[in-house]
């Protein structure tokens, strides 16, 4: 709620996210936050919650600023073609992109990425399941080579200098809810 609150008024996920909707698709992931010490799964809630708040603007957005001018369309992807028409852009407290996320992601969950991928945008439970599918499929695992390496898993686009400020901005982020969680927030903050 503190996140939320710092959204302005005119969000359009200021009236989408939800603590329950959170809560519910949490109970489809019980290991998230789970691995090692007390300490370690706060680091994970906060490092959770550093990329949901820069992803979404404090949950302001539900869908990528201009993502449907964008193309997530990986037509080498034979698995999980695109289906013309949709988009695969960011949406979603974690902004899941691209065909190869969209349709691993639907099938986990139980809706149809490809054919559908406006769900997330549509539907809460399913927006924050994605969160949690991306997270514990992509993010979970390197928990503990520091927080860059979450980094690197979600935008590793961002690193190498290629966009400081945004790495700057997510370490402030974790540094803040690890400080509000009352634990160090570790070493190897930037990737």
């Amino acid at each position: 709620n503190g996140i939320i609150g710092k959204a302005a008024s005119g969000c359009a996920g200021k009236n989408f996210y939800t603590r329950g909707a959170f809560l519910n698709a949490l109970n489809s992931y019980p290991r998230f936050a789970q691995d090692g010490s007390a300490d370690d799964s706060k680091r994970e809630i906060a490092a959770f919650f550093a990329h949901v708040t820069h992803e979404t603007g404090h949950f302001c957005y539900i869908e990528e600023i201009d993502g449907a001018s964008k193309d997530y369309c990986d037509e080498r992807n034979t698995q999980y073609p695109c289906v013309p028409g949709k988009g695969y852009y960011g949406r979603g407290p974690i902004q899941i992109s691209w065909n190869y996320n969209y349709g691993p992601a639907g099938q986990s969950i139980g809706f149809n990425g490809l054919n559908a991928p406006e769900t997330v945008a549509k539907d809460v439970v399913v927006s924050f399941k994605t969160a949690f599918w991306f997270w514990m499929n992509n993010v979970h695992s390197v928990m503990r080579q520091g927080f860059g390496a979450t980094i690197r898993a979600i935008n590793g686009g961002e690193c190498g200098g290629r966009n400081s400020g945004a790495v700057q901005a997510r370490v402030r982020y974790y540094t803040d809810y690890c400080k509000k969680l009352g634990v160090s927030p570790g070493d190897n903050l930037t990737c």
